[in-house]
């Protein structure tokens, strides 16, 4: 089963009749929780035992965590006690992370630090293995979202929040279907406490979960799908494609990556709105920043919300000075590089995500002190470069981030510039398999730019909504688009494999 299919509309219609029909808010959670083990169930049910141990391991550390200092001892004795207390919150907190660590490590870098070992110690049998787990070990889906939302239950029990002793409203938390494979990485918290109303959701608010559902099925069947041919079908030929063909691809996958991780979460926040229950937001125009770190703070908002929470401020953020900021801004990217993926090019995407930002950092350093660079930046033409700049940073790196093998995305920085295709590449490829050319495929992607920029105007500065009558209208005409107009094989979110 997956989002925006058939069997998918038909779950979602059964689940949405058992639990507005269901009386009282723990036989809503059952429900809750048995729908969402089922919808896993049907992609990989291998892997419920897995999820399940870990849910319920992570919900007694919580509870060891919160337990309370036996206060009766004697008042010369509270100081040690409390010292001895806190060492040991500290070391459950440690072993909760370090597990949740191990089994990132365990599933979906194994393989990969097998074959560095084997390259180092020029040892074939480690290169063989490395290749057979490859091949043979298929990582739980959405499995890094679920590690990283554990790790941070934890923490914030660890920090002074309240521990759940529910391990039914625990299990629905982690378990809940519409942001399980892929987000937005959630708070136990601000979710929790939603799962205590019992209202029936106002029609303004079905009508904006299906606005949401349709806005989805659009970017993803609609438009990423699409994308999708034209970037697979040049990187697959890189030996054929020339450098015209290679920005077009490019600039195709920055538009694809971004359609179609947000029309999941479209999907999965407007499922989650027809429940009743709100989930944090994900992207703001992304595209549309003119800076690297205004950029992190509008593209997977809740994964960069986690890193600064959980990573940056722990390591002291930027409060001990330039260079520490800087050094803790490369930290923290190279860890949201290996989260990506197990891949050299993902190490480098994330490598190239922090030295954007220590640049941004370096550059902020200069503007405080000559008042005519900062007046230069902020004029028109400043905000302009600035936006160019940053946007030809985030769509270079992209390169590494869809080609993790650096043979290939090396071959491709090197083929920006001055490669002719091969003879056959736009016969084959534009004529013959997208029935149309390069020149208006070029125009076709920046009239796509150009309705998004259209779109984030009219939202940014000129503060027009849709209001929901409208809306309601339109959903089944996004929907029927959507349908009628998808490619014959739809592939999979790309964040699925994250």
């Amino acid at each position: 089963m997956t989002l925006l299919s058939i069997l998918y509309g038909l779950f979602l219609l059964s689940v949405l009749g058992l639990y507005w029909s269901t009386e009282g808010r723990s036989l809503k959670l059952w429900v809750l929780l048995v729908a969402s083990i089922l919808f896993y169930s049907s992609l990989q049910i291998y892997y419920i035992p897995l999820l399940l141990a870990l849910t319920y391991i992570t919900f007694r550390i919580g509870i060891a965590l919160s337990a309370p200092v036996d206060w009766r001892i004697e008042n010369s004795d509270w100081q040690f006690a409390q010292q001895d207390w806190n060492r040991r919150r500290l070391k459950l907190l440690v072993i909760g992370i370090c597990l949740n660590v191990l089994l990132l490590l365990g599933i979906k870098y194994v393989p990969f630090l097998l074959s560095i070992a084997g390259d180092l110690a020029s040892w074939p049998a480690l290169l063989t293995q490395a290749d057979w787990l490859s091949d043979h070990l298929i990582a739980p889906l959405g499995i890094s979202f679920f590690c990283f939302e554990c790790i941070a239950y934890l923490v914030d029990v660890y920090r002074g929040a309240p521990a759940t002793y529910d391990l039914l409203k625990f299990s629905s938390y982690k378990l809940f279907f519409p942001k399980l494979l892929s987000g937005p990485i959630t708070r136990f918290h601000p979710l929790a406490a939603q799962f205590q109303t019992e209202k029936f959701p106002p029609i303004s608010q079905i009508v904006e979960g299906l606005w949401l559902i349709a806005c989805g099925a659009v970017k993803k069947l609609l438009l990423a799908d699409h994308l999708s041919t034209l970037v697979n079908l040049s990187f697959d030929n890189l030996e054929r494609a020339g450098s015209g063909d290679l920005w077009l691809a490019v600039l195709a996958y920055g538009l694809q990556l971004y359609l179609d991780f947000s029309g999941y979460v479209d999907v999965a926040r407007g499922t989650a709105m027809l429940l009743g229950f709100t989930l944090p937001p994900n992207f703001n125009f992304p595209y549309f920043t003119t800076s690297i770190a205004d950029f992190w703070r509008r593209w997977h908002m809740t994964l960069g919300d986690w890193l600064r929470s959980y990573l940056y401020f722990p390591l002291g953020g930027s409060r001990q000075g330039l260079l520490r900021t800087c050094v803790n801004l490369m930290i923290i990217m190279l860890i949201a590089g290996v989260w990506h993926g197990a891949g050299w090019g993902f190490i480098v995407w994330g490598a190239l995500q922090g030295l954007f930002l220590v640049i941004h950092r370096l550059a902020i350093a200069l503007s405080d002190q000559w008042s005519l660079l900062k007046r230069g930046w902020e004029s028109l033409p400043g905000t302009l470069l600035a936006w160019a700049i940053t946007q030809a940073a985030v769509f270079f790196a992209w390169i590494f981030f869809r080609l993790p093998d650096l043979s290939q995305s090396t071959l491709v920085i090197q083929r920006l510039w001055g490669h002719q295709a091969d003879v056959q590449f736009a016969q084959k490829i534009y004529v013959e398999t997208l029935q149309s050319d390069r020149p208006q495929i070029t125009l076709l992607l920046w009239g796509l730019v150009g309705l998004m920029a259209i779109a984030y105007g009219a939202t940014r500065w000129l503060k027009l909504q849709l209001n929901w009558t409208l809306k309601m209208l339109l959903v089944p005409v996004c929907l029927l688009a959507a349908w009628l107009l998808a490619p014959n094989d739809s592939p999979p979110y790309i964040y699925f494999d994250f």
